[in-house]
């Protein structure tokens, strides 16, 4: 029998439970994980490059004369470590919305140095990947290296809004919340 309508129920009030965060399936999730695993996996891979030849990254920075040398020096040791661990955390899809605005962060600052040399005529090779500095003006590739930041910014921009993907470390921690 049930309670008439105008008397409240009695008994404990239970809160309602919100649903479990499931990862998207579908193309969804595919391109959100293929999104966390490519920026990633290219972050590492120019890290890992670049770390192990600080000597080089900080040359590479210094080519691009936008700091002193002091400023130069601490870019080029400091932001092969940055990208290691911002690539380490996409890749494992752990904190991926932020790693994901990091990553758009520096896909931004490297557009913005790449496309400030090709302004100023400077004859440079990027860096990316390690070694970089001076090269011949006809081996110069701004904008074929600024179109590929443009993808990954693209990438990061996608995680930045669609952060839950399959398979990441995101998704375990938080399930069931």
């Amino acid at each position: 029998m049930s309670a008439p309508v105008d008397q409240p129920r009695t008994g404990p009030v239970r809160a309602a439970r919100p649903p479990a965060r499931r990862p998207p399936r579908g193309w969804t999730g595919a391109v959100g994980l293929v999104a966390r695993l490519v920026l990633g996996g290219v972050l590492l891979a120019a890290g890992w490059l670049k770390v192990t030849d600080v000597t080089s990254s900080v040359q590479s920075v210094v080519a691009y004369e936008l700091f002193s040398y002091e400023v130069s020096r601490i870019v080029g040791t400091m932001l092969p470590v940055v990208e290691i661990a911002v690539g380490l955390l996409l890749i494992t899809g752990l904190l991926t919305r932020a790693s994901a605005v990091v990553g758009a962060a520096l896909m931004i600052v490297f557009i913005a140095g790449i496309a400030s040399a090709w302004a100023r005529g400077l004859s440079i090779d990027c860096g990316c990947f390690g070694t970089g500095g001076p090269i011949d003006p006809e081996d110069t590739r701004y904008l074929s290296e600024i179109l590929r930041d443009l993808g990954l910014l693209a990438l990061a921009g996608w995680l930045v809004v669609r952060p839950r993907t399959p398979f990441s470390l995101d998704q375990l921690l938080l399930k069931g919340r």
